[in-house]
């Protein structure tokens, strides 16, 4: 079975059923790239269904899970939720929600430029915690898709480190939108090359995350190194 073949028909399965096989193609890519599938994390896109079906999801082993936007978030999750869920911010955020996210999420990952990196370390200082974040890169350089250029990656990186409130975990990207999920396999490549780079002009940085992959190509992506995916569609396709 190829990677492609490998992408998920979610429309045929209940909700337990789609997370299950969702973790069995995780565990499947893994082992074709020789990597151990418990080093790969799922994040669950829950951005179009509701608090009970997370709930659900979550009874059936799911712990990550990921929303667009800070106001969907806060009124979904704002109530509270089990110490162990971890909640991924994985769209772009504005500097003036920056306040908000910090109080919601665990990680972010869609941080791209100077003024958000600015206000995420003050709001986390205010906060008294230090906030995982990723570095998103559109190694694609599409039009339509945020962050940052390859390019401006190092020095954006650098002023994360600067930032005591700020923990880099690595790095994130969305790959285009292609007929077929092996066309993805060149921009997953550039960005594990990129956190290479990074890791060599920043010894002391682990930088371990790299967080790549959605429904349509994500055994691609952890066949050239993803350790978080980020899974919507095949997993809440029928909610």
């Amino acid at each position: 079975m190829t990677s492609q073949d490998a992408v998920l028909q979610p429309q045929t399965t209940t909700l337990a059923g789609r997370i299950d096989r969702v973790q069995a193609e995780v565990a499947a890519a893994a082992g074709r790239a020789g990597r151990d599938p418990d080093t790969i994390t799922i994040v669950g896109v829950c951005k179009t269904v509701e608090r009970p079906t997370v709930d659900d999801a979550y009874a059936h082993g799911l712990r990550h899970f990921g929303e667009n936007r800070v106001q969907v978030a806060r009124a979904k999750f704002g109530v509270g939720h089990p110490d162990d869920l971890t909640l991924h911010l994985i769209g772009s955020l504005q500097t003036n929600k920056a306040k908000d996210a910090v109080a919601l999420f665990d990680i972010v990952h869609s941080v791209d430029r100077e003024g958000l990196i600015d206000a995420l370390a003050t709001a986390a200082e205010r906060a008294g915690r230090r906030l995982p974040v990723l570095l998103q890169v559109n190694i694609a350089e599409e039009e339509s898709k945020q962050g940052c250029a390859a390019g401006e990656a190092p020095a954006l990186a650098a002023m994360i480190v600067a930032q005591p409130a700020l923990e880099l975990r690595g790095l994130m990207t969305m790959a285009p939108f292609v007929a077929t999920a092996e066309e993805t396999r060149p921009v997953f490549r550039a960005l594990r090359g990129l956190r290479d780079e990074l890791r060599r002009a920043h010894p002391d940085l682990s930088l371990p995350d790299l967080s790549m992959g959605m429904t349509n190509d994500y055994p691609v992506a952890i066949e050239e190194g993803a350790t978080i995916v980020r899974v919507g569609r095949a997993i809440f396709a029928e909610q």
